[in-house]
């Protein structure tokens, strides 16, 4: 499995008591795999994604990053993690004005320590995979809004990471945007054999996934069902 997630337990301070975001949550997710968590506003999911991503460190439970468990790991080695293992997709592109679809990704692999040429041709070839291959050198502004949130998945797998994890990406696009977006979404996570957590209010497009879980009052109820 890349993504381990073991009875994993999260609170947060409410007036003179606990509120539990979490409750002995337990996801595993292998390479090549994409399940989807759904569920209503506050029932934790965002919690889920903030766990997994190493930006929260639960209670109790375990966190296993593509075999590395990230129990005692201090912040440096975190953000190295992140950097090196986890590629996020967020819910809005936040895409830089100024630059180009390229260098949005450019900036990725050279915080990295690459190469600016080989950040390039990483670059091209993500973006080739995304479908932009002819709007590698336009500005946000240039793009439609699908396009933005293909910028916003290719920069997310510009360093390789085994997990991939992605917040809403259908949120802001029409029926037809983001049922495309999934599909590619779905492709890549095979494609690239990354371990993809997809956390959505959208139910219209789940037939994409390997498999799909809910979250209700912070706890990760029963499979609904998977792909075939």
């Amino acid at each position: 499995m890349s993504l381990e997630l073991t009875a994993v337990t999260l609170t947060y301070p409410d007036g003179d008591g606990r509120l539990t975001a979490l409750d002995r949550v337990s996801l595993a997710v292998p390479a090549g795999g994409m399940t989807a968590v759904i569920g209503p506003s506050g029932s934790g999911k965002s919690s889920l994604l903030a766990v997994a991503a190493t930006l929260i460190t639960p209670d109790s439970g375990r966190v296993v990053i593509d075999g590395t468990d990230t129990a005692g790991l201090g912040r440096a080695e975190l953000t190295t993690l992140r950097r090196t293992t986890i590629g996020t997709v967020f819910q809005q592109p936040n895409l830089l004005p100024s630059l180009t679809a390229a260098e949005q990704l450019q900036v990725m692999a050279q915080l990295d320590g690459r190469s600016p040429r080989k950040a390039r041709s990483r670059a091209l070839e993500l973006l080739a995979a995304v479908g932009l291959a002819d709007r590698a050198d336009r500005r946000p502004h240039q793009l439609s809004g699908g396009q933005r949130q293909r910028v916003n998945i290719a920069r997310a797998l510009m360093n390789e990471p085994a997990v991939l994890l992605v917040d809403e990406p259908t949120s802001a696009l029409d029926h037809e945007r983001g049922a495309a977006v999934l599909d590619l979404l779905t492709t890549l996570t095979h494609q690239r054999a990354t371990a993809t957590v997809l956390v959505t209010h959208d139910r219209a497009h789940l037939d994409a996934v390997d498999e799909i879980a809910e979250v209700r009052d912070g706890r990760l109820n029963s499979r609904l069902g998977s792909r075939t």
